[in-house]
């Protein structure tokens, strides 16, 4: 992986999030590929919960003061970033404070799930992309990791997809078993195609269970790897149906070798088959 850069972008990371399978193998995801001299950059959002002060967050002033538009609001991008202890890695945190402000994750403290999760979701995957342009990192690999962050595969293909630093790029989408239950706001079909992100692009938005959201982003990904020991029987059953590179759910101890070898012969070979 020597040089290779790879962006991991995450709705969950460990120290700063409880440990999950979302939120470690974002960790060891971007660690490995740390130590075998390749160049990482890791991104989530800024959820409220999180310790700033504990974990050191400051704010990047030259990343923040741009404005994205969400279903025809302009909302603040705020950039925050902070250093794993211990590792030579950079956390960048997307930050909003009508959306990232409030103490929790995904949803309130009965349970119910946020009814702007949608937009969250959306603020996330542009936030990310504006970001990286500023930052002028174009990636060879993009790792997407959890539902709120699988916006980005469709922003980038759809809404991107004449950016040339992102022209090369490869997106792997990693598919949990951690969803949520019911729908997304019905409305975030509406939102996207606000974006000129035309029907067919969305077309499992109709109705947008946890299950169809991952469609989206496995629709507009390269390759996929399964996160998760036990995944869905419809998604299990998607991804089957889809000639794509699929890596099978590795146990932790097996995980560098594989992703490694993943990596280097399944996703960026690609690039030398086209």
């Amino acid at each position: 992986m020597k040089d290779k850069r790879i962006l991991y972008v995450s709705s969950e990371v460990i120290p700063y999030l409880p440990e999950t399978e979302i939120s470690s193998m974002s960790f060891e995801a971007p660690r490995m590929v740390n130590n075998n001299n390749g160049q990482i950059r890791i991104f989530m959002p800024r959820y409220g919960n999180i310790n700033e002060r504990r974990h050191q967050l400051h704010e990047v002033i030259r990343l923040s003061g741009m404005n994205l538009v969400i279903n025809d609001l302009d909302m603040p991008l705020i950039i925050k970033v902070a250093s794993i202890p211990k590792e030579r890695m950079q956390v960048y945190f997307i930050d909003n404070e009508d959306y990232f402000k409030r103490k929790a994750t995904y949803a309130d403290e009965d349970g119910n799930y946020f009814s702007d999760n949608d937009e969250r979701a959306i603020f996330f995957a542009k936030g990310v992309i504006e970001t990286v342009k500023k930052l002028n990192w174009s990636p060879d690999i993009i790792h997407v990791h959890g539902w709120l962050a699988s916006f980005l595969p469709l922003y980038l293909r759809n809404y991107y997809g004449n950016e040339p630093l992102f022209e090369n790029s490869k997106i792997v989408t990693s598919v949990y078993n951690q969803g949520f239950t019911g729908t997304l706001n019905e409305e975030v079909g509406d939102k996207i195609r606000f974006d000129a992100i035309d029907d067919e692009a969305i077309a499992h938005l109709d109705t947008p269970t946890f299950e169809n959201v991952m469609k989206i982003a496995i629709d507009n990904s390269d390759a996929l790897i399964m996160g998760s020991e036990d995944i869905s029987e419809e998604l299990v059953s998607y991804i089957g149906g889809i000639d794509k590179p699929v890596l099978p759910f590795q146990h932790k101890e097996d995980v560098e070798r594989e992703y490694i070898e993943f990596y280097k012969s399944k996703v960026l070979s690609e690039e030398s088959e086209e």
